[in-house]
């Protein structure tokens, strides 16, 4: 057994059941926080829908399908972003060319003007939100997210 399983001790091993501990709740403290921070900087789109965008920006056009998947999004929850973007004018779709059952998700010439005009903001936000650590916390958070993730 490695040395960091035998140092984690479940709360049942005679240690009590606190709140403020468990990962869960510290993870929903620090998505709140998160959250207040990108609605003050960008406060036009939801963190889902600047994340389809963003992705956009950097594979350009995929399949709905595919970008769920890089933006981790379910189907029916990436259907609805992508919807409220196409009524706003952000990213446009068509006919996968040998499939026609498959959509194809770009961004239109609005969605990549907005999305790269806030880049820089987006940025920000993860400065803001990791300003209480210092920049080699920030990366072992970041690892450690990405591990759970």
């Amino acid at each position: 057994m490695s040395d960091s399983a035998t140092q984690k001790k479940p709360a049942a091993e005679g240690e009590p059941y606190r709140l403020d501990e468990q990962v869960g709740f510290l993870l929903r403290r620090a998505n709140q926080r998160h959250l207040a921070i990108f609605a003050r900087h960008i406060p036009d789109l939801t963190p889902p829908q600047f994340a389809v965008l963003a992705r956009l920006w950097e594979v350009g056009q995929t399949s709905q399908n595919q970008l769920g998947q890089l933006v981790a999004m379910d189907a029916a929850t990436v259907k609805g972003v992508i919807d409220r973007l196409r009524a706003r004018g952000l990213v446009q779709l068509s006919e996968h060319e040998s499939d026609r059952r498959r959509v194809v998700v770009d961004l239109s010439s609005q969605g990549a003007s907005l999305v790269g005009s806030l880049l820089e903001d987006a940025g920000n936000i993860t400065d803001e939100t990791t300003k209480p650590l210092t920049q080699r916390e920030t990366a072992t958070l970041l690892r450690l997210l990405a591990r759970i993730g």
